[in-house]
């Protein structure tokens, strides 16, 4: 399956992709640890089937500390031991809202229970814009067959300096 579209050569898309980026860069500054809002990335890039996504969010993690045990659990965090409960509420999150279609309930109240029990506002307002976010890259990424395996950590914020 070759790309279908470089959304980095064309005008529209390279403005679109820096605004994106800037987006991002709100939430990478938040006080949401690097290791959830990787976790997160990686968890609803593994859901959407988006290699180019996991290959980054993967790498990116490994290269900021991350454990492999912890990374390749992320798509059987509830079945593994290595997770922390607000960990494992910010996964149950990412599903849940990455799922949506799946669910006609959207996010249980359950869930958002656990959320709010270890994240304060700003922590929260970043969890949700981040689902979010790594949603709509998922799909970005997704359409144009963007594909996994040639991504370096840095690489995507080394663009948009």
């Amino acid at each position: 399956m070759e790309p279908r579209f470089n959304l980095f050569d064309n005008e529209i898309a390279a403005k679109f992709a820096k605004r994106f980026a800037n987006a991002g860069l709100v939430i990478h500054q938040s006080p949401l640890p690097k290791s959830t809002q990787e976790l997160v990335s990686l968890r609803a890039s593994q859901i959407n089937g988006c290699g180019w996504c996991i290959d980054m969010h993967t790498k990116e993690a490994a290269t900021a500390g991350e454990s492999a045990v912890r990374l390749n659990l992320v798509a059987a965090w509830r079945e593994s031991t290595v997770f922390t409960g607000a960990e494992r509420a910010a996964l149950a999150l990412t599903e849940e809202g990455t799922r949506l279609a799946d669910a006609h309930h959207g996010v249980s109240d359950e869930t958002w229970a656990q959320v709010r029990e270890h994240y304060d506002d700003d922590q929260t307002a970043a969890l949700v814009s981040l689902v979010a976010l790594i949603n709509a890259a998922n799909r970005l990424a997704v359409i144009v067959h963007q594909r996994g395996g040639s991504y370096e950590p840095g690489m995507f914020a080394a663009a948009f300096d």
